[in-house]
Formats: structure tokens, C-alpha cells, sequence
């Protein structure tokens, strides 16, 4: 007898739940929260305008946690200033501070800094060497406590605890059947993370004050020690493929790491490491995080737009010029929308080349559109909730299927309220 074949779901990964504070306002990591899209500024933190700027543009873009660099002096009395700058702007979206040598200094030394970031993130690659490191590490957890602060450890494996690694190598050494050289620096990695989070909770940060993360640059790299880091531990987990790339294989490369972990259930918040191409926004690092997290079925952040690749009947490129314009339009209207149409983020939208598979997937959808192809008749069937609506002929189609969206946007998502959604 034939059973059903089941549909599938991401696991679950019961990490202990984070969190993070700004003001009165508590984000959530981890436990039964969703995943979390964060980002990186790449503005020079002492330009406070600019920086808070940059900010503004990610948040808006969808970013719910956003980083900054605090490398010197100046960079840390700015930060204060950045925070009002987005507080007039009123973007309330936390602030993370990015430590690195010197973050037991700059916290200690500029209190309002410290003050004014919702999170730290530490690397205990390089808060100090020898007898330094904990005395140095323990400055910064310090800080954390004074102000109820999020930390985040970060291990990456570019700036490694050589004096960890050097340790872990000679054990290796000793064994009978020595691992590989990339099994111990996977084991150098998770350990160091581990390792921090006790000693952090040893010198008394709460557990709910911690995120770990352990990135590294080759997809089977962080799926291996991502793997192993949710095995060892409960802590909530930030994911990331460090120093993905460029454009294509930047973005492949990062969905490719993350979409494993996340569907097996490993990860609480993420960021894609891509590097601008020129003239590129900062933002679509954070366009593609959440296109992950949607494609997975995971979060909602726009409407999805579903169109055909076209082919040999679709020689026509208005499926494709309509395609950009509705997908382009329903982001734009996305931060007005999150608070005015409630809901209106897992709106589905068709936009199809031919008869093929135009209907089928018209109706399939909340809204869609079947557009002529090469040699059919010159009409465009619109389907509203799987039952054909109109059918648009003329020079103004695209016009016409825009404003037939907006109506059913309004008339569908106008009335809800968020309590209804959720």
C-alpha cells in the first residue's frame, strides 16, 4: 500500500532562546523566534551621518540587526551620535558593536559607546595573547554586564586562538591515528566558541545573553562545523559564510551553506557576507537573507513573485519587463505596507509568459497574470484566488495588472489587522 509522501519542513532546533535590547524594545533570538536577518555597514563609522544613513537603508530593506565597526577612539564617541541620528530618523533597529584587539579598551573607556550598542560581537581570536586573553575578554564581558548587554562570540577561522590551535595540534599529534589537519581546526574552532560562552557564564553573563557563531569561508567547512557546534551546544547561533564573494558566486555560495543548516534546524540569525559589486547596494545583502529564509518557507518578508524563464514561445519581453516592474513595485511599497496591509508579505503573484503553464500557475497563486505568447492571440487572462477575473487586451497591460494588484491588496489585506494575521 502506497503512504504519502511527505511534505517537507524544516527541523527544529530548540536553542536556548537570546535576547537583545534597545530601549524598551526586546528582539528575540533563537528558541521559538524566527531567524533573524542581520547586516554590516561598510561606512566609516566616524562619519556618523553617512553611517547612519547606510542604516536606515538596510533596516528599511528589511535588516533587523545591524553592525558597525568600533575600531578606534573616534569611531566610538561617534557611535552615540549614530544612534540619535536613527533615533530622529525613527529607526529603532538595534545596533551592534564590532570589536576587534582593542574592544576592551573602547568599552571600558567610552561608556556611552557601550551604552548606545544592543550587542557586541567579540572575536576571541584577537582580544589578547598569553595571560592578556582572559583579563581582556573579561573587560568586554564586563561591559556586557554593566549595560545588559547581548554578546556575541564570534570565531572565524581567519583570526583563529593560534595559542588554541598550537594546543589542539600537538594533542593531535600524540594521538595514535591522528585526524586530519582540517578536522582540528573544525574541532579548534567549536571549541573556542564553547569555551568562550563558559567563561563568559563563568564571570557571570547570563545565558540568554549569548549568540555563538564559528564562520568560515567553504560551504562544507560551515555546514561540518555548524553541524557540530549545534550538537555540543544549546546557545543560539548566528550563521554566516564569511568572505562569500562577489555577485553570482557570492550569492550561490551562501545560499547554498545556509539553506542546508537552516532546513536541518541549525540557525538563529544570519548575514550574507557579499561583496558589493560596484555601484551595487549595500542592501542586497540583506535582499538575498531573506529571499533565503522565504524560499525555505521560513519567513515572509515580500510578496513572491512566481514567473516562467520563458522560452521559444515567449519571444515577447513583456513577461519579463512586467515580471521586474510588479516584483520592483511590491518592494518598494514594502516598508509602507508591513504596518498598513498587515499580512500582505505571503501575497503570491503570477506573471507568465505563455498558455503552457501560465493558467495553471495564475491560478495557483493569490493574483496572476497569463500574458500572450509568440503567436497567440493578444490577450492576458488575470486570475484573482484561483477563479479567472478579466481578461486585459491592449497597449496598457502591465498598467492595468499593476492597478488590479493594488485593488486586491487593498480589498484583501486593508481590513486585516495584525492580530488577525498572526
Amino acid at each position: 500500500m502506497q503512504v504519502p509522501i511527505d511534505v517537507a519542513h524544516p527541523k527544529v532546533r530548540r536553542s536556548r532562546q537570546a535576547r537583545v535590547v534597545w530601549g524598551g524594545r526586546i528582539v528575540t533570538v533563537g528558541g521559538d523566534a524566527p531567524v533573524r536577518v542581520q547586516s554590516m555597514t561598510n561606512t566609516d563609522t566616524v562619519d556618523a551621518i553617512g553611517t547612519a544613513i547606510q542604516i536606515k537603508e538596510l533596516a528599511l530593506a528589511g535588516s533587523e540587526m545591524v553592525r558597525l565597526t568600533v575600531n578606534t577612539p573616534e569611531a566610538a564617541q561617534a557611535v552615540p551620535y549614530v544612534r540619535e541620528q536613527l533615533d530622529r530618523m525613527g529607526i529603532d533597529v538595534p545596533l551592534i558593536g564590532d570589536f576587534h584587539y582593542n574592544g576592551h579598551r573602547l568599552l571600558t573607556d567610552y561608556p556611552a559607546c557601550a551604552q548606545a550598542l544592543s550587542k557586541y560581537r567579540i572575536n576571541p581570536g584577537n582580544v589578547g595573547k598569553g595571560d592578556k586573553h582572559d583579563k581582556q575578554f573579561g573587560q568586554m564581558i564586563e561591559a556586557a554586564i554593566r549595560w545588559d548587554k547581548a554578546v556575541r562570540i564570534g570565531v572565524n577561522w581567519g583570526s583563529l586562538d593560534q595559542d588554541l590551535l598550537a594546543s589542539l595540534m600537538d594533542e593531535n599529534n600524540a594521538r595514535p591515528t591522528p585526524w586530519d589537519t582540517k578536522q582540528v581546526m573544525y574541532e579548534a574552532l567549536v571549541t573556542s566558541a564553547i569555551d568562550s560562552a563558559r567563561l563568559a557564564e563563568d564571570m557571570g553573563l547570563n545565558r540568554d545573553q549569548i549568540i555563538l557563531s564559528c564562520k568560515v569561508s567553504g560551504v562544507q567547512d560551515l555546514v561540518s562545523v555548524y553541524r557540530e557546534l549545534a550538537r555540543r551546544s544549546d546557545y543560539a547561533l548566528h550563521l554566516g559564510l564569511t568572505e562569500a564573494g562577489m555577485g553570482t558566486k557570492g550569492t550561490v555560495a551562501s545560499s547554498a551553506a545556509l539553506s542546508v543548516l537552516l532546513q536541518e534546524g541549525i540557525g538563529d540569525t544570519i548575514r550574507v557576507s557579499l561583496t558589493p559589486q560596484p555601484g551595487e547596494a549595500r542592501t542586497q545583502e540583506v535582499v538575498i537573507a531573506s529571499e533565503i529564509l522565504q524560499a525555505l518557507g521560513l519567513r515572509s518578508f515580500v510578496p513572491s513573485v512566481t514567473a516562467c524563464p520563458g522560452c521559444g514561445r515567449t519571444t515577447s519581453t513583456t513577461f519579463q519587463e512586467l515580471t521586474q516592474e510588479i516584483d520592483n513595485f511590491l518592494r518598494a511599497q514594502m516598508p509602507v505596507w508591513r504596518t498598513r496591509y498587515p499580512g500582505v508579505e505571503k501575497l503570491k503573484v503570477a506573471v507568465m509568459g505563455c498558455i503552457v503553464n501560465g493558467p495553471g500557475e495564475s491560478k495557483h497563486a493569490d493574483i496572476g497574470i497569463s500574458l500572450p505568447g509568440s503567436g497567440e492571440a493578444p490577450a492576458a487572462p488575470v486570475y484573482i484566488d484561483g477563479e479567472k477575473s478579466v481578461t486585459l487586451r491592449g497597449e496598457n497591460i502591465a498598467r492595468d495588472f499593476r492597478v488590479i494588484v493594488e485593488d486586491y491588496i487593498e480589498k484583501r489585506f486593508g481590513t486585516q489587522t495584525a492580530a488577525e494575521v498572526a
